[in-house]
C-alpha cells in the first residue's frame, strides 16, 4: 500500500502559527467580546433612556391632569355657592377657558344633564341636554373623574375632566368640566404630541382599551393597536422597559409609564437596528487600534519563535551528524540558554560519547583477530594505506608456525588455538612500539617494520624466531617458526609485489629444512645460483 510522506514542520514554524493563531483567536474573542458589551449596553441604556423618558412625560401628564382638576376644583367651590345665576356661570366657564388654554372648550351641566353655560359658545351647545357616556358617568359618581377618550357632542376626539358642584349644604347641583381635543391643538398635544426623536423613534399615548391617543402618525390617533405592555407587567410595575416587536416584524427596545388618574400608558419606542448602528464604527476604531498592536505582538512572537527554536534546531541538525568527526565539539559550542535545550544538548553529548565508543569498539573488533588480538588483514590494509599515502618505506616479515597441522593432528584444535596464541604474544614482545603484527589466517603471522633497515629486519626476524624456538608448551613442548623476509620502497614495486617476495621467501625457508629466516634477495641469488647449474 502506497503511503504519503507528509513534510515535517519545524519548531519555529509550529511556534510562529501558535502564535498567529493565539493572536487571531484573542483578537477575534475581543472583538466579539466588545460587540457583545456594547450592545448590551446600548440596548441597556436605550431603555433605561426610553423609560426615563416616558415616566417624565407621564408625570408631567399627570400633574397637568391634577392642575386642570385643581382649577375645576376651585370653580365648582364657587359654583357652589349658586347656579342660578347664568352670567356669573358664563363668566366662569370663560375664565377657565381662557385663563391657562389647559381646555379646549368648558362647561357646566346641571344634576340632570342640561348645559348650563359652555365655552366657546360657537359649540350652541348650551341648553341641550347631554348623554355622552362620560356626561352619565359624571352625573352618576359624583367626583371627580377624568373619562375615557371618547367622541364629543361636536365630534371631536377628546378626554373630559369633571369636578362634582355641591351646594354649601351638600346638595349636588352637577358638575363643571373641560374638553381636550386630542387630534387639534391643545395643551397636552403640544406635551405629548409633538415629543419624537428623528431617528426612527416614537411615542405611543395609548389608553385602557389600547386606543392611541397621541403619535406622531396622525392617522394612527384613535385607532386601536395590538397591546405593546402586557396588563400583568403593568400590575408588576408602573414603568419600566421591554423589546418589543411591531407587527412588520421590526424589533423595537421599548420604555413604557402609567398615568395612574388617567389610566393611560406612555409607551417611548425605538427600533433595535438604529440603537444598534453605531456598533460598526465602534467595532471598525476598535479593530483599527488593535491591529497595530497584533502586528507587533506577531513581530515579537516571531522572533522570540526563532531565539527558542534555534538552538533546538541546531541540536536538531548535528543530532544527524553524530558520526562525524568533530561533532560533539561543534554542540558544544550551540548556546542552549534555556533548560529544555540545555537537557537535550547534555543528552547528545552523552549519546554521541556511547555511540563513538560503540563504534570504535566495531572498529576494534572488525579489524582485530579474535583469537589473538592482533591486527586481522583488514586492519593491515588500514595500515598499508597509511605507508602508502606517506611513501614510508617498511620490510615484511611472513612467518609460519613449522608442522602445525601435526599439532591439532595430535592433540586436537584447543591445543593449536594455544600455540598461536603463545606464538602471538610473543611476536608482540619481540617487536618495537612502531611495528605492526597481525595475524594472517590458520597459523601464518606477517609483521610490518616501518623504516627498517635490511639488516636490522634480518635481526629482529632470528631474534622472534629464537623466542619461538626457545618456549616450552604443555602437551606440544617445543615448536619452531619459518620467516620470509622483504622489503618496500614507493619508487622500487607495488606492495603486493614485496608481499608476493616475503611470501616466495617463506616458501623457500619451508623448503631449506624450516626454522629458519630467508630474505627475498637470498632467495633471488639461490634461484640465479639453480639457474647456472641447470645451464
Amino acid at each position: 500500500m502506497l503511503r504519503l510522506s507528509l513534510p515535517k514542520t519545524d519548531l519555529r514554524t509550529l511556534i510562529t502559527l501558535l502564535a498567529v493563531a493565539s493572536i487571531v483567536i484573542t483578537l477575534a474573542n475581543s472583538l466579539y467580546a466588545t460587540w457583545r458589551v456594547q450592545r448590551d449596553v446600548l440596548i441597556n441604556n436605550t431603555l433605561e433612556s426610553n423609560r426615563v423618558y416616558a415616566t417624565k412625560l407621564a408625570s408631567t401628564t399627570e400633574m397637568f391632569f391634577q392642575l386642570a382638576q385643581s382649577q375645576l376644583a376651585y370653580s365648582a367651590k364657587e359654583l357652589g355657592k349658586g347656579m342660578d345665576n347664568d352670567a356669573v356661570m358664563q363668566s366662569e366657564v370663560e375664565r377657565l377657558r381662557q385663563q391657562t388654554n389647559s381646555f379646549n372648550s368648558v362647561v357646566i351641566v346641571d344634576a340632570n344633564g342640561w348645559v348650563k353655560a359652555i365655552s366657546p359658545e360657537s359649540l350652541m351647545l348650551k341648553g341641550m341636554h347631554l348623554t355622552t357616556s362620560t356626561t352619565q358617568q359624571a352625573l352618576a359618581e359624583k367626583k371627580p373623574l377624568i373619562g375615557k377618550p371618547g367622541i364629543s357632542a361636536a365630534n371631536n376626539l377628546m378626554v373630559f375632566v369633571s369636578y362634582p358642584v355641591w351646594s354649601p349644604t351638600g346638595s349636588y347641583f352637577g358638575f363643571v368640566g373641560g374638553t381636550i381635543y386630542l387630534k387639534k391643538k391643545s395643551i397636552l398635544n403640544e406635551l405629548l404630541g409633538e415629543q419624537f426623536y428623528r431617528d426612527g423613534s416614537s411615542l405611543y399615548v395609548v389608553d385602557e382599551d389600547n386606543r392611541v391617543l397621541y403619535h406622531q402618525n396622525n392617522k394612527l390617533i384613535g385607532q386601536k393597536i395590538p397591546q405593546l405592555v402586557g396588563d400583568d407587567l403593568k400590575k408588576k410595575s408602573s414603568n419600566g422597559f421591554l423589546e418589543v416587536t411591531k407587527e412588520s416584524g421590526e424589533p423595537m427596545l421599548a420604555g413604557y409609564a402609567m398615568v395612574p388618574t388617567a389610566g393611560w400608558t406612555i409607551v417611548a419606542l425605538k427600533p433595535t437596528q438604529t440603537t444598534l448602528a453605531p456598533l460598526s464604527s465602534l467595532l471598525l476604531k476598535v479593530l483599527q487600534h488593535s491591529v497595530p498592536f497584533a502586528l507587533l505582538t506577531l513581530i515579537i512572537a516571531w522572533i522570540l519563535a526563532r531565539l527558542i527554536a534555534l538552538p533546538l534546531w541546531q541540536l536538531a541538525r548535528k543530532a544527524s551528524q553524530m558520526d562525524a568527526q568533530g561533532v560533539s565539539k561543534e554542540i558544544n559550542g550551540i548556546r542552549s540558554w534555556y533548560y529544555e535545550a540545555a537537557q537535550i544538548k547534555r543528552a547528545l553529548l552523552a549519546g554521541i560519547g556511547l555511540l563513538q565508543d560503540k563504534i570504535g569498539r566495531l572498529k576494534f573488533e572488525v579489524q582485530t583477530d579474535p583469537l589473538t588480538s592482533l591486527l586481522n588483514r583488514r586492519g593491515l590494509n588500514a595500515v598499508l594505506e597509511y605507508f602508502l599515502a606517506t611513501r614510508q618505506p617498511f620490510a615484511v616479515l611472513a612467518l609460519d608456525i613449522d608442522h602445525f597441522k601435526k599439532v591439532n593432528d595430535t592433540w586436537g584444535h584447543d591445543v593449536g588455538d594455544h600455540v598461536i596464541q603463545s606464538v602471538a604474544q610473543q611476536l608482540e614482545k619481540s617487536s618495537r612500539q612502531t611495528d605492526v603484527v597481525c595475524r594472517n589466517g590458520g597459523e601464518e603471522f606477517l609483521m610490518i617494520l616501518p623504516g627498517a633497515e635490511r639488516d636490522i629486519a634480518v635481526v629482529i626476524a632470528e631474534r622472534v624466531r629464537k623466542k619461538i624456538e626457545s618456549l616450552q608448551l604443555p602437551s606440544v613442548g617445543h615448536i619452531s617458526i619459518s620467516v620470509g623476509v622483504a622489503f618496500w620502497k614507493a619508487d622500487e614495486m607495488t606492495i603486493e609485489r614485496t608481499f608476493k617476495q616475503a611470501d616466495d621467501a617463506l616458501y623457500q625457508a619451508k623448503n631449506a629444512g624450516r626454522n629458519r629466516v630467508v630474505t627475498a634477495q637470498q632467495q633471488e641469488s639461490a634461484a640465479l645460483e639453480l639457474q647456472r647449474h641447470q645451464g
